[in-house]
């Protein structure tokens, strides 16, 4: 959880890591929005930019970011990411050989959560009035803003994202691969303890009955991990009899999530599980472009869109910018609360009320949220987005 609240500041250090692919191109355009706040709150953001990711591990050969990169995350106040992930000359992601075959931009992602343990990863699931969600190739408004209204958190340091595993080669092939599934006690406790938090915080319950609930979701009918975490659940619920306690099959959920939204409040879950039905929850509020990842400690914090990298998409002013747009206002929302500034979250609202107003308004809008015709560049729905900001900060 968040410490109790500091005093503001007059100058907050950021690092940004803009990555590779669209990443680069949406972080300018959050580095842009928080230009444009900078002297409408009277407050200054010392940005720190930092290359990372595929290209700079090609270019550099055996690190995906610079050598101190790490120490200047951690001296930050906030951390924003954009996407990592490129491809080599053979058209494959690109390894880092040197370390074991880790993707490069593990560094900045998998790493900064482990090292600055920023255990929650924290993804808000609503939808925007106006939204029209794009399936089957067509534009409509499948899932209603009354009806969807939870945030999903799961456990952001182990499961399978731990890094044990490996690989055995026999007769100059590989032929037997493992990864190691790790849940343990300390990280589990955390991460469900800041689930019944956050419904507790929250108030305002399940879009369905208005009741407060953490729903855990898990396989422990077969996962000794699983039951691991649903015992530890169990435990951290007792605390809170307030909130009610509901638990759910992972692949139950997968589709309840979906045809059944409005019975969430706050969902908690493992890594890996809770990865994949973040992007599958996405869905819900119009894709990826419009999710957002905030990856939460209790010392530090880092925001990013949870899109990738998509070279295809890279350089033709495609890429849809309000998650990483939303990020950015995730990130004034957290430093808000942390030093008790209200400029800062009222920069927060500012910038959710600009997208909900574009939404809304129905455009300008990227491809991924309308018709083909009807798209619009980039550059443009970030400067729609910019303009409602500034409008609401006059």
């Amino acid at each position: 959880m968040t410490r109790p609240a500091r005093s503001p500041k007059d100058v907050y250090e950021l690092v940004l890591l803009p990555g590779d692919g669209i990443g680069v191109e949406v972080a300018a355009e959050a580095r842009a929005l928080l230009a444009l706040i900078e002297p409408k709150l009277g407050v200054r953001f010392a940005i720190d930019e930092i290359p990372c990711g595929g290209k700079f591990y090609l270019e550099h050969g055996s690190r995906d970011w610079p050598e101190d990169a790490e120490a200047r995350c951690r001296a930050a106040d906030a951390i924003l990411l954009g996407a990592v992930g490129w491809n080599g000359p053979d058209g494959q992601p690109v390894n880092m050989k040197n370390q074991g075959g880790k993707m490069a931009g593990w560094s900045p992602v998998i790493g900064n959560r482990i090292k600055l343990d920023l255990y929650a990863n924290v993804r808000p699931v609503k939808v925007l009035p106006g939204m029209k969600h794009g399936l089957a190739g067509k534009f409509a408004e499948v899932w209603q803003a009354a009806d969807v209204d939870m945030v999903v958190i799961r456990e952001n340091t182990e499961g399978l994202y731990s890094g044990m595993g490996g690989v055995l080669e026999t007769g100059g092939r590989a032929s037997v691969a493992t990864d190691t599934r790790v849940i343990t006690r300390v990280a589990s406790e955390k991460v469900i303890r800041r689930a019944f938090e956050l419904s507790r915080e929250r108030g305002r319950g399940a879009p369905a009955d208005g009741k407060k609930r953490v729903t855990c979701v898990v396989k422990h009918n077969v996962l000794h991990g699983c039951k691991l975490f649903l015992d530890v659940y169990k435990e951290i619920a007792a605390q809170y009899p307030d909130v009610e306690q509901d638990v759910a099959i992972v692949d139950a959920f997968a589709m309840f999530v979906l045809t059944q939204p409005q019975k969430y409040d706050v969902v908690v879950t493992t890594n890996m599980f809770g990865d994949i039905l973040t992007d599958l929850a996405s869905v819900i509020q119009g894709g990826m472009g419009m999710a957002v990842g905030c990856n939460v400690g209790d010392d530090h914090a880092m925001f990013e869109p949870i899109h990738g990298s998509a070279p295809p998409l890279a350089g033709k002013d495609r890429a849809n910018p309000m998650a990483m747009l939303l990020a950015a206002g995730e990130c004034l929302g957290w430093l808000g609360r942390r030093h008790g500034d209200e400029r800062l979250i009222r920069g927060h609202r500012a910038v959710e009320a600009a997208v909900a107003a574009v939404i809304a308004r129905g455009a300008p809008l990227t491809a991924d949220l309308t018709t083909p015709e009807r798209a619009a560049p980039r550059s443009a729905v970030a400067a729609a987005v910019r303009d409602e900001v500034a409008a609401r900060l006059a």
